[in-house]
């Protein structure tokens, strides 16, 4: 569910009219609800009342400060997998003790930035990380709590670019070596193992390999526990999908998700952490573009955009599905026809959808991308010195833009020319 929705011929965002937005800002842009935000969160809270749990915001999904500290306030933590991404955490408010840090190459530097900052606790994902991570602990003088990532071989039948289970993928250690490097973790100074830590993917739409994993991780604890070990926190990662595209059968909801977690783990009495990212804000944004032209080409039509592939990469890049609708809401009985939807950026791969049926659409009409909040501007970029589009939060009849779009003069003056050219 969202709060975009047609009212009066006309797209709104809760309660503004996403065309006054546009008039307001320019397109393109990104638009967040807050009400959808805050339902999808208290989804997943909810999901696991009962049970001792801490729900994660995974902000590689959405990282605005504005968006961050709304749903911090609600009660939300965050994993980071970046010195980048915890700054931005702590810069929004939410406080260590709700932090955790997730990712396969922490530096040093982001060790010692966490550690001095405070944090809830360090996945860790390798021994020399491991190693790295207890050096930096003993140079200030602290022990950090630590989970170790296990890879419990299991294919979450996901997109090969978003499948971080299996065993050819470069997260964590194999589940069969957990016993040593658990065993290596507990004689190393200045870490206090407290847990497992477990991620096999993003876009799940099917509850089956959780079901795998979690089992597996369930077997696993009681064999640390054995060896002496404290396990007291499943970490259990995220990855729950989002229908895309409206004509897709619904994914599991997350009340069926917590279920899953409580029949697979719950006996064992540990606190639960969930690293929900997508699920909670995939279907709270939009992205927002006005059409330059109409082009007759080949044997088909292009519907050309100013929005493109350095502001929403996913169609490029994995060859995802957006819904796009009008924002102006076509007239029963308008016939629709198949455009190919394209940027104007120097690549083919600039292409939204091909020969999607859409109402014919003119110069100057707004489109809506559904579904464009997780991965959209988190992943934009200024390639064809394009400035980054402004993101714009609404909270009932409220907006305010919460990332501005940079002049050309602030993108250009980022470069130096040194002195001997």
């Amino acid at each position: 569910m969202d709060h975009f929705l047609y009212r009066d011929g006309q797209l709104f965002a809760e309660d503004v009219a996403v065309s006054e937005i546009a008039a307001a800002v320019g397109t393109p842009f990104y638009v967040y609800s807050s009400a959808t935000l805050l339902r999808h969160f208290r989804l997943f809270d909810e999901a696991l009342a009962g049970m001792p749990h801490q729900v994660c915001f995974a902000m590689k999904s959405l990282s605005n400060q504005a968006v961050l500290k709304l749903l911090g306030d609600a009660g939300a933590g965050m994993d980071v997998v970046s010195g980048g991404e915890y700054r931005r955490a702590r810069a929004a408010g939410i406080p260590g003790d709700r932090i955790v840090f997730s990712g396969v190459g922490k530096t040093v530097e982001e060790m010692r930035l966490a550690l001095e900052g405070g944090i809830r606790q360090v996945n860790v994902e390798s021994e020399p990380e491991m190693e790295a991570l207890s050096a930096v602990a003993v140079s200030l003088g602290v022990t950090v709590p630590i989970t170790v990532r296990v890879n419990p071989d299991v294919d979450a039948k996901t997109h090969a670019k978003i499948a971080t289970g299996k065993s050819e993928n470069k997260f964590g250690i194999p589940i069969s070596r957990a016993r040593e490097v658990y065993a290596m973790a507990a004689r190393l100074p200045g870490l206090r193992v407290i847990g497992i830590d477990v991620h096999i993917g993003s876009q799940l739409t099917d509850l089956a390999p959780f079901e795998a994993a979690y089992r597996k991780v369930a077997e696993l604890t009681e064999i640390l526990r054995a060896d002496g070990h404290s396990i007291e926190r499943l970490d259990l990662g995220g990855g729950l999908g989002i229908p895309y595209a409206r004509s897709n059968a619904a994914p599991p909801l997350p009340s069926d998700y917590g279920a899953l977690i409580q029949r697979t783990v719950g006996h064992l009495g540990c606190e639960i952490e969930i690293e929900p990212g997508r699920l909670i804000s995939g279907n709270a944004g939009l992205m927002v573009s006005k059409v330059i032209y109409v082009k007759s080409g080949e044997g088909r039509d292009f519907m050309i955009l100013d929005g493109a592939m350095n502001d929403l990469i996913r169609p490029a890049m994995y060859d995802a599905h957006h819904d796009i609708v009008p924002v102006i809401e076509p007239q029963v009985g308008v016939e629709p026809q198949p455009y190919d939807i394209v940027g104007p950026v120097c690549e083919s791969g600039d292409t939204f959808a091909k020969q999607r049926m859409m109402p014919p659409l003119a110069a100057g009409d707004l489109v809506a991308f559904r579904s464009a909040g997780a991965y959209g501007a988190v992943m934009s970029s200024e390639y064809n010195s394009r400035p980054l589009i402004p993101e714009v939060l609404v909270q009932g009849d409220q907006f305010a833009v919460i990332r501005a779009r940079p002049t050309f003069d602030e993108m250009i003056a980022r470069d130096t020319i040194p002195e001997w050219l």
